[in-house]
């Protein structure tokens, strides 16, 4: 093992690749023909469910598992001509494995991170010193320093293994699954950590996770693993939609929009089913709390743009649109009264009534017509003042709130 210098590596946009890469342990292969590259400064998020091998990989980049066939490659170079010393001062490593660190300090345990640094005595000079106090600093833990590593939160603890991770100050950060069991502020502050060093510091960050949405909006790059695979990898934008999320977990009660980032659950129409009037973002909310009730849903008419209709779609609804900045017409009218016919309910979402959704307001007069329960979201002056009409079915609801328990009652 010749052992490179940092000083001796000629160093490339990419500073990882894999080639024909197979990774196992107890001489079983639990991913083939993995050929990645990770470039300076990227974060790359690995999917898949459990059991799919993330960890496995990571390890075997780590070189914590020796690969079943092929290679890893760090600036063109073998990981396995790296000293360990050499490999320490390019690349840490963040796993799950619960840590038991005595009674050390956060700064003696961080402190361990200088270790490739520091020479065979490990005796810390000024400079390690400024560096463990700077890597506290860099993710919001300059105030744990002289707490007992066995006294911190899980979230506080993480942020304390990132930290001594940096004291090594690396070029490249792998992390296995790093906001699992964290509450929601240290998930976020986590993220945002690794966001940061990646933006600021040029630091590639490799990590599993299971939160698609937020893989989705923070990754430059995912790795979707399935079936001793890699199903797919790139841009989250063109990697992650409906199809490729849905296949990769094996679900079919929801839902991954891309426009929206996140995962909704589906509604499955087994307490009835109802029309909603949206347009203008004001049926997104409705429509959740509408498909919890286990109501079917269809909606119309919105534009093709529209939050409406990326939740709507989302959640399995039925729904009628047309292109952004297109009036409504008589012919997407008609397409949408048989629906509302249909429907036990009607609902008005109270969306606001201009030149291009003038029409929308058709549909509600005839569902009044038809002698459909309308419950509607605006003021009772307003729904008069929009429609013409003091209906008996009309139902003024002051919130979403209030409309579902409105339309239970209607409903016994």
């Amino acid at each position: 093992m010749r052992g490179p210098g940092t000083d001796t590596i000629m160093r490339t946009d990419t500073i990882m690749r894999t080639k024909d890469l197979s990774v196992g342990y107890n001489k079983k292969t639990v991913l083939s023909l993995i050929d990645l590259v990770f470039e300076n400064g990227k974060f790359i998020s690995l999917l898949g469910p459990n059991g799919a091998g993330k960890t496995t990989l990571l390890r075997t980049m780590s070189r914590l598992l020796p690969p079943c066939d092929g290679s890893v490659l760090i600036d063109q170079i073998s990981l396995n001509e790296f000293k360990q010393d050499s490999l320490a001062r390019i690349l840490s490593v963040v796993l799950t494995d619960r840590v038991s660190p005595g009674l050390f300090s956060v700064f003696e345990f961080v402190a361990l991170g200088r270790y490739p640094h520091t020479g065979l005595m490990g005796r810390l000079k000024k400079s390690d010193e400024e560096v463990i106090i700077s890597s506290l600093a860099q993710v919001n833990a300059g105030d744990l320093v002289f707490r007992q590593v066995g006294t911190l939160s899980d979230g506080e603890r993480q942020k304390v293994l990132l930290a001594r991770a940096l004291t090594q100050e690396p070029r490249l950060i792998l992390l296995d699954e790093p906001t699992i069991h964290l509450d929601l502020k240290h998930r976020m502050e986590v993220i945002s950590i690794l966001q940061k060093l990646c933006r600021e510091k040029g630091i590639t960050v490799v990590a599993s996770m299971h939160d698609v949405d937020i893989a989705a909006k923070i990754s430059d790059s995912v790795v979707l693993i399935k079936n001793g695979r890699i199903a797919a990898w790139g841009p989250p934008e063109e990697t992650l939609d409906n199809r490729s999320v849905a296949a990769l977990y094996d679900f079919e009660g929801a839902s991954f929009n891309p426009g929206l980032g996140s995962i909704e659950i589906k509604a499955d129409g087994g307490r009835g089913s109802v029309f909603v009037a949206g347009g203008m973002a004001r049926g997104a909310a409705l429509y959740r709390l509408l498909a919890k009730r286990g109501l079917s849903i269809a909606t119309g008419i919105i534009h093709d743009n529209d939050l409406d209709c990326y939740v709507a779609k989302s959640l399995g609804a039925e729904c009628i649109t047309l292109p952004p900045m297109e009036k409504i017409g008589q012919n997407k009218l008609n397409e949408a009264l048989p629906l509302i016919k249909q429907a036990d309910y009607t609902v008005d979402s109270g969306f606001p009534l201009g030149e291009f959704n003038r029409m929308n307001a058709e549909l509600i007069k005839y569902a009044l017509t038809y002698g459909k329960p309308v419950f509607t979201l605006r003021k009772a002056e307003d729904a008069w003042r929009f429609l013409q009409t003091d209906s008996e079915n009309m139902i003024v609801c002051e919130n979403e709130i209030m409309l579902l328990n409105k339309m239970d009652g209607y409903q016994k």
